[in-house]
């Protein structure tokens, strides 16, 4: 093959998986074994192949004087290399056999030495070497002749090639490839260690002895993007979970923050290690004939798949394998715990107010509510390396909301949670993070601090913006001033260049704050309402509360508490009128308006109409425009009053119901967890309007922040009573405290 043969097959490319002599073919073999003599092979093989490739292309260069470097440029340029890929243990050895190396090519007159005047350009531009020869080829090819150039024609000199560029990223490509490899491997081993246990293709399954794979509980992901259709809820984000941290996801309704946890569960985010046990809690359990405790139990195949073999051998012939089998089995039992997981997962229910009778009856029979505790406590029983838990709180009565804080207190793997409680995040979570303006901020500790600590951060920034304002104006002044006098231009430039390099700090842009808004009702005759001997029940043998005393007026504020399934909403649902009681009578104030918000309320909505849509069904003689208007004064203004309530947050729909609720002006408010799926400063904000509301207020609530702020009296419904608690909330957490 002649040399114009292999300039045409020649490249500037090469692949990583090319050998040694596959890299080095294309050149004057002569030259390769000078090469080869003076250096070694075995040191040549650990430079990167576009390294080695370029190394090549600088000698054969040198054999022709249309394209050759200095010596001292050529040699400094080879020891660099040599010794950035570890060819030799230091310097000096390099610089030896790179000399060797020049001086044997000089002997065989493959090292041309550089005219004087080509010498002094190359020594004054050393940079632009590849620039002149580069120019000399185009003006070669435009004559249509390439003669004099020879090999020298395949050294890639582009303007914008960069070989401290390209070797770091082939560098960088080939960490890559190890870490791929390594992924790979260790993706075997997992799978294999899943098979082994009978967990291939299941998520909601205990994994016994998974702490020996890498990443447990941790992100590390940069440049995160999340967009749901037109609306873009994360751009170049930084996401970072770190193991063993208890996370508190804080984020207004809307901006995404159910969605986040969505994608991390479900894969959608690349970089997540594929070794992470990932459960988000957003379902209740199908309902069947298995109890809770099953569901609960059914978690650790593992554990069943031993008990079951342990049967089938115990059933069979007594032989020394089955022995030795049964030594095993009952070794491994030992270790993943077996023979307490019945009792960890009956402290689980019953921590979530299952009581014994509830644990052993079907999931069928339970209502969507309880199932999700099955859920909750199903993953709560797995303990993944990361749990996601969104809004755990709203299908809870108070005293399992301080059992779930009590537990997850002292929770030791990775917790991501998003709340609208603040007293549940205090007691919960060791770090916070801020969803907002498409980007995640990370602050250590518990809600109060991140509060304060924002708070502070916002103060700094205000003031250094507008110090930094003041300096710019300040400095463009005297720009102004000065621009076109000749004498000082010089400080005009260099002001102009300071305002140049400022790095611009940011103006705090205020948060919109939102706020409720209750019309003051017009005056009308205590009481509202009054509760005579009232008792209640689904059945005459059955009953859930009897001979229950209390008026309701202009100055009530009383918090229902009590257990679930005591009879709260219930009891709200006969004052309501939605009931008639078995016994007793409720004589209501025909001139009081009563306007009720259930924990239920979504399913009010017809989620196929837009906000306002809903509106004019429920209220048809109303104005659109004032419709309109009441719903922005519930922040669901512009394009949100005109999309379809599907597409609506939780907390969204719920400021939908909340405009129907006051749209009536009521004069008393029963509030059934009225918190559920709001955002931590949506609650405040109803807070704010509660204090203010010149009407009466009955609610059931498990928020502590919403009853101690609103409420002046504490009624407790259970054991078939409904009395006023001779106490504060704070005393009847406390008693509540003493049972776990």
């Amino acid at each position: 093959m002649g040399k114009k043969e292999k300039n045409v097959e020649r490249t500037d490319v090469v692949e990583e998986e090319q050998t040694f002599a596959q890299v080095v073919r294309p050149f004057d073999q002569k030259m390769i074994s000078v090469l080869k003599v003076c250096v070694g092979e075995e040191r040549l093989s650990k430079l990167d192949n576009q390294v080695l490739l370029y190394v090549c292309n600088i000698l054969e260069a040198q054999q022709h004087l249309e394209s050759v470097s200095t010596e001292i440029s050529v040699t400094k340029t080879l020891v660099r290399f040599l010794l950035e890929f570890s060819c030799y243990p230091d310097k000096e050895k390099a610089d030896a056999n790179v000399e060797a190396l020049v001086e044997a090519m000089k002997e065989q007159h493959m090292f041309k030495i550089p005219e004087e005047s080509t010498t002094k350009r190359l020594l004054g531009q050393p940079v632009q070497l590849g620039k002149i020869v580069e120019r000399q080829m185009k003006e070669a090819r435009a004559v249509g002749s390439l003669t004099g150039l020879g090999l020298a024609a395949d050294v890639n000199w582009n303007d914008d090639l960069d070989w401290d560029k390209k070797r770091n990223a082939a560098k960088e490509a080939r960490k890559l490839k190890k870490d791929d490899e390594k992924r790979s491997a260790l993706q075997g081993e997992f799978e294999a260690f899943m098979r082994q246990r009978g967990l291939v293709g299941r998520t909601h399954v205990k994994i016994h002895g998974s702490n020996s794979f890498p990443q447990g509980g941790e992100i590390r992901l940069n440049q995160v993007h999340i967009s749901m259709g037109k609306s873009c809820l994360l751009k170049s984000a930084d996401l970072i979970v770190l193991a063993g941290h208890r996370y508190g996801l804080i984020g207004r309704n809307g901006v995404g923050k159910t969605t986040l946890l969505r994608h991390i569960a479900e894969g959608e985010l690349e970089g997540i290690s594929p070794f992470l046990q990932i459960l988000h809690i957003e379902q209740e359990c199908m309902p069947s004939l298995d109890t809770p405790i099953q569901v609960v139990l059914s978690a650790d195949v593992e554990r069943r798949n031993l008990m079951d073999e342990e049967a089938e051998l115990v059933k069979g012939e007594d032989t020394p394998e089955t022995g030795k089998r049964l030594a095993e089995i009952y070794a491994r039992m030992d270790e993943v715990d077996a023979h307490s997981a019945e009792a960890r997962a009956s402290q689980i229910l019953s921590g979530l107010s299952f009581t014994q009778e509830m644990m052993s009856m079907p999931t069928k029979s339970l209502s969507g509510g309880w199932r999700m505790r099955v859920s909750l406590a199903r993953a709560l029983f797995i303990s993944p390396d990361i749990l996601l838990l969104d809004e755990p709180t709203n299908h809870l009565d108070l005293h399992a909301v301080l059992w779930l804080e009590n537990y997850l207190s002292t929770w030791e793997k990775t917790l991501i949670v998003v709340s609208h409680s603040r007293t549940f995040l205090n007691a919960v979570v060791t770090d916070v993070i801020y969803f907002a303006n498409e980007k995640l901020e990370y602050y250590r500790g518990d809600y109060n601090t991140f509060e304060n600590a924002r708070s502070e951060q916002l103060k700094t920034q205000s003031r250094q913006h507008e110090a930094q304002d003041k300096e710019r104006k300040h400095i463009q002044e005297f720009i102004d001033k000065f621009r076109f006098n000749a004498k000082r231009a010089a400080m005009v430039q260099s002001r102009i260049k300071m305002m140049e390099k400022m790095d611009l700090i940011d103006a705090v842009e205020s948060e919109s704050i939102f706020r409720f808004k209750f019309t003051d009702p017009e005056p009308v005759q205590n009481p509202f309402m009054q509760i005579l001997d009232v008792s209640f029940g689904y059945k005459a043998n059955s009953v859930l509360f009897k001979d229950v005393n209390f008026a309701l007026g202009t100055e009530s504020r009383i918090a229902l508490v009590g257990p679930n399934g005591a009879g709260k909403s219930t009891f709200m649902n006969v004052i309501g009128g939605d009931l008639e009681p078995l016994d007793g009578r409720v004589i209501r104030n025909q001139k009081a308006r009563i306007a009720r918000f259930t924990q239920h309320h979504i399913d009010t909505l017809n989620l196929q109409q837009t906000p306002i849509e809903h509106m004019m069904t429920r209220f048809p003689a109303a104005d659109k425009d004032k419709l309109r208007a009441h719903l922005g004064s519930m922040g669901l203004s512009g394009e949100k009053a005109l999309q379809p309530i599907y597409t609506l947050s939780g907390g969204q729909k719920s400021r939908i119901s909340f405009a129907i609720l006051t749209y009536t002006n009521p004069h008393m408010l029963l509030l059934d967890e009225p918190t559920n799926h709001l955002d931590i400063d949506t609650v405040d904000a109803l807070i704010m309007a509660l204090q203010s509301f010149k009407g009466g207020v009955l609610l059931i609530s498990h928020d502590e922040h919403l009853i101690t702020s609103v409420c002046e009296e504490l009624w407790v419904c259970g054991n078939n009573q409904l009395k006023k608690f001779p106490g504060d909330f704070h005393a009847y957490k406390k008693s509540l405290k003493v049972k776990f």
